[in-house]
């Protein structure tokens, strides 16, 4: 079997907790209907981070946000699960009395058990992991702090998609949701491009605390060539930020055809000049 073809259920977690408390909580191991082998897995936890104002994932370092990955127990690590087939590996979320307040996060990553496959005879090298996030806020004094440093639109592109930025920070203790709505519509005809029936034009982003996340989207389905209206809005702790420009689109091929009708017409005129001067002198003689 492809290690590669498995897959994790839910992605992320969201958990609410108190100090003292335990809590229990599942993912699902599914191997596809496709799969030919039966998939041996196990199970870990490991901290969860992010390095860099683009969010590389961190799965090894550890913080004052990562405590969680102590507190959180696999009740079976390992198993095996049947081609076009699923299993729910259970968890427990263990929260200390002293525990402190903010967010707290880790990751449950899934790989495939090689010693278990070597035992059936299988040789199957661990090259793909996949990862559940858990999202914790531990109840006390969180602090939503941060803003929206950048809401950035081109004026001016060479070809599509057109990329959209924005630059977030979050100075506070816990994670939070910053809510980006896109609209684009075709700046001469008014004819709405975005949002449509298959996509509103909405989404979100988690910004972590004490960092700094640049957020791009890029916006698809434009003219090859023309004027577009975008407008990005985004809402975070409680403030709006908007821009809105019109974006001229003009392929590099134009811009040439443009520069090379222009030297065209000059050429002519001042050909058309020269040769009236020429005319005139023959005249004049």
């Amino acid at each position: 079997m492809d290690s590669n073809m498995f897959t994790i259920l839910p992605m992320s977690q969201r958990f609410s907790l108190k100090p003292g408390e335990t809590y229990e909580g599942s993912i699902t191991v599914v191997n596809p209907v496709d799969a030919t082998e039966d998939f041996v897995y196990k199970a870990s936890i490991v901290p969860y981070g992010v390095s860099g104002e683009d969010y590389q994932a961190d799965l090894i370092t550890d913080s004052d946000h990562t405590m969680i990955a102590k507190w959180i127990k696999i009740e079976e690590p390992t198993g095996k699960v049947k081609p076009n087939e699923s299993k729910k590996v259970n968890f427990k979320i263990t929260v200390p009395k002293d525990a402190p307040a903010g967010g707290q996060y880790a990751a449950i990553t899934v790989t495939s058990n090689n010693d278990a496959n070597g035992g059936d005879g299988v040789t199957v090298q661990n090259v793909f992991e996949m990862a559940s996030i858990i999202y914790g806020t531990v109840a006390g004094e969180t602090r939503h702090e941060g803003e929206v440093e950048e809401n950035t639109i081109p004026g001016f592109v060479v070809n599509t998609p057109v990329k959209l930025t924005a630059k977030i920070t979050n100075s506070g203790n816990v994670h939070a949701d910053a809510t980006f709505i896109i609209s684009v519509s075709d700046f001469f005809t008014g004819r709405v491009i975005l949002p449509t029936e298959e996509n509103d034009g909405e989404y979100n982003e988690i910004i972590m605390p004490d960092t700094t996340r640049v957020a791009e989207r890029e916006v698809n389905d434009l003219p090859a060539l023309g004027v577009v209206k975008i407008n990005q809005t985004i809402y975070y702790n409680g403030k709006v930020s908007t821009v809105e420009k019109n974006v001229i689109i003009c392929p590099i091929w134009f811009m040439l055809l443009v520069f090379a009708t222009i030297g065209a017409i000059i050429w002519t005129i001042v050909h058309l000049i020269r040769k009236h001067r020429k005319n005139k002198r023959h005249i004049d003689a």
